[in-house]
């Protein structure tokens, strides 16, 4: 555990995760200075609460002097100045879990880690929900929105042990490629690759730092220290990476597993990590639906195996698991066709996934790219669409990506800027499509363009959904 008292530390960032950190520093006796790039009542409590705050957006002179630590918010990327600044100049930079892993007493939990371009904060959660119906006290932390610094004492809600339930006894814990680029210690005692596809370009440089990063998780999966790293063996860059792990590794795939492996037989999830295959739960029990869910139930259930929880409770788990808001949800059936929301498709390998799932679609697509290509794309799910609508700041380059490989297929553009563009996206979704096919919001970007967040953009489009439907009844009832 390290010690901070009396040292002083930059913190970059006042939102969630800079905060949590920040005054998990104070309460160690830290000398804190948080740093963002605007006024903000988070900002006022955390000066209230004895840290300086600086309002900037680039590194003044002398705001590092002093300083032996930095901790950087997920929005510092290697290329912002006071990043690049902080590591010119020597200084130990790392991520808020990061801190939380310095912070571990001699009694704290073990961390079972997810990370993976796409279904993370699914498999951690369907992880949680195995690993308490084993009787475990846990948590769904990290990315997933959660601080991991509350957890380095107790509950994650205030930082102490759960009254009368003692500290966690493991814990599941979502890391995104931010996170690990900014690690140094962390090493979970086992962690999860789902998947490796170009993402967050923009924020890495290229896809070989992405990757890089992504495998971090792995630190631990060595003789020494004797982790397991877990890995999709159908993502061909995944598989890749897990041969080049020296310690203990388990695949999982779609297919029918070897030793060592998790898969699916006859329908049915099965471990053959043990001397006997053994058999957990029916595929068909895995929500929300769809193969690629089924591969995030594969990842949680080799994570909770390795720590030793049953498949009785890997089946229970499961059968007791309410899906996250936004991935593949249902949201009503209009005059016969189905409108499903899958806003948390932020990049072209989930939304190949959702889109993969229906046969005739009308996809509505567009927001913030992160640098990614999408032809690959659309060249992959051409044959489903029967009409696309698009929106957002990036919405030309899937625009000209359609027109090269899906020229055949109509194309709609909204030029709204705001956050009540879906008031004319879903109308002009609903007249391409027929009884029978499926609207599907899977944008294959990110949102902050013109929502709050992937979940508002995800509200937004259901409630023009329920708007849509409203009007159609009323336009029924009122026909002659």
């Amino acid at each position: 555990m390290t010690q901070y008292a009396g040292r002083r530390v930059l913190v970059a960032g006042a939102g969630v995760a800079g905060a949590a950190a920040a005054r998990a520093l104070l309460g160690r006796g830290a000398q804190v200075t948080v740093l963002d790039r605007a006024e903000s009542a988070a900002l006022a409590e955390l000066a209230v609460e004895g840290a300086r705050v600086v309002v900037t957006d680039v590194p003044q002179r002398g705001l590092l002097d002093g300083v032996t630590d930095v901790v950087l918010s997920p929005g510092f990327a290697p290329h912002h100045p006071v990043a690049a600044a902080a590591v010119a100049a020597g200084l130990d930079v790392y991520s808020e879990p990061e801190l939380a892993w310095r912070l571990r007493g001699p009694d704290a939990p073990p961390w079972l880690a997810v990370t993976g371009t796409n279904g993370k904060t699914t498999t951690t959660t369907m992880l949680a929900a195995m690993l308490s119906a084993a009787g475990l006290r846990t948590a769904a932390l990290g990315n997933i929105g959660e601080p991991l610094v509350f957890a380095a004492k107790g509950s994650a809600a205030t930082g102490e042990p759960p009254e009368g339930s003692g500290p966690y006894d493991v814990l599941a814990v979502e890391l995104s490629s931010f996170q690990l680029h900014w690690s140094r210690l962390l090493a979970p005692q086992a962690g999860a690759l789902l998947n490796l596809a170009d993402d967050h370009l923009d924020w890495h440089g290229d896809f070989e730092a992405y990757a890089g990063a992504k495998t971090r998780i792995w630190r631990a999966a060595t003789p020494e220290l004797g982790g397991v790293a877990v890995a999709n063996l159908d993502d061909p860059r995944a598989a890749a990476a897990l041969s080049e792990v020296s310690g203990r590794t388990v695949g999982f795939t779609l297919g029918e597993p070897g030793p060592g492996q998790l898969g699916v037989v006859g329908g049915v999830l099965m471990d053959r990590t043990g001397p006997d295959p053994v058999e957990l739960a029916p595929a068909e029990l895995v929500r929300p639906s769809g193969t690629h869910n089924v591969a995030n139930a594969l990842a949680a259930a080799a994570l909770a195996r390795a720590y030793g929880v049953g498949p009785e409770a890997v089946l229970a788990g499961l059968s007791s698991y309410i899906p996250q808001g936004h991935r593949n949800a249902y949201v009503a059936t209009i005059s016969g066709v189905v409108y499903v929301d899958d806003s948390k498709a932020t990049n072209p390998h989930a939304a190949y996934a959702s889109l993969t799932a229906y046969p005739r679609v009308v996809w509505i697509a567009g927001g913030q790219l992160k640098g990614v290509d999408t032809d690959e794309l659309v060249v992959g799910v051409a044959g489903r669409l029967v009409g696309v609508v698009l929106l957002g700041v990036d919405r030309h380059l899937l625009a000209a990506a359609l027109a090269r490989h899906a020229p055949w297929v109509p194309v709609v553009e909204s030029t709204r800027i705001d956050d009540g563009a879906m008031a004319e996206v879903v109308p002009a979704a609903a007249a391409m499509a027929r009884p029978g096919d499926t609207v599907l919001l899977a944008p294959a970007a990110a949102s902050l363009d013109m929502f709050t967040s992937y979940a508002a953009r995800g509200r937004a489009f259901a409630t023009a959904v329920r708007a849509l439907g409203a009007a159609r009844h009323a336009g029924l009832r009122d026909t002659p």
